[in-house]
């Protein structure tokens, strides 16, 4: 090994850690996987809310505990502070979540500015802490016309962005107004069956997961930024 590193004279070795199959298995949570799920619209009988309570259903079904943030009333992203009581809403269910579900409806290409504007309030860090770092994350989208993938593609870049474990399985629901009944809930389809697919991938992702989360994102660069900022703070100190 030390022959190794003297062949990287630029790696800092005192931060430099060997990926360990030891440590991807921790003692197992025991509580119901923690499910927080979004949605793009506020249209009275918005398909994407519909699709959304379709997914918690599944997700309780399969023993996930879950909750839907509704976005009415959520302010402008910079329009309020922070401490605006929907803002503070998002953020605790950001932080008691295990993973996430995010369904937007597609508008002019692209997810809603409403489903952009509850991710744009999760902020990146929170103190010392990510608040979406390592959970798991699907994304879906529903269409008014044909089937489009727009919206996921957009919300998977977003995902990465925040750094969570975005599952490779998604759903897009085509002419969402055919694939819902009088009774609100989604009619028997090949459509339906993706649904199920994809929060059955995210149950298993984040049970894998969860436990072993802080170890999955821990990186050499920040490993060595933070112990660059520790010896500056303790050099300030001494001074």
């Amino acid at each position: 090994m030390s022959d190794l590193l003297s062949a990287l004279p630029q790696l800092e070795a005192a931060h430099f850690r060997l990926p360990d199959a030891a440590a991807l298995r921790p003692v197992p949570s025991t509580h119901a996987p923690r499910i927080a799920l979004l949605y793009g619209s506020l249209r009275p009988r918005s398909f994407s809310r519909l699709l959304t309570e379709e997914a918690a259903r599944l997700l309780q079904a399969m023993g996930a505990e879950t909750r839907i943030f509704n976005p009415s009333g959520l302010p402008l992203p910079d329009d309020a502070p922070d401490t605006h009581p929907k803002v503070q809403e998002l953020r605790a269910l950001t932080q008691w979540s295990e993973g996430m579900v995010w369904t937007s409806p597609e508008r002019h290409g692209a997810m809603t500015g409403i489903m952009k504007a509850q991710i744009d309030w999760i902020p990146l860090n929170s103190g010392a802490v990510r608040p979406t770092q390592g959970k798991t994350l699907a994304v879906m989208q529903v269409s008014g016309g044909s089937q489009s993938f727009n919206a996921v593609n957009q919300m998977r870049v977003l995902g990465r962005w925040m750094r969570m474990v975005t599952i490779p399985n998604q759903s897009s629901v085509a002419k969402a107004f055919m694939e819902f009944g009088d009774d609100d809930r989604m009619k028997p389809s090949s459509y339906f069956d993706r649904v199920v697919d994809v929060m059955e991938e995210l149950m298993k992702f984040t049970l894998l997961t969860r436990d072993a989360s802080d170890y999955l994102v821990d990186r050499y660069s920040e490993r060595k930024e933070s112990a660059e900022q520790l010896m500056k703070r303790v050099n300030q100190r001494s001074l």
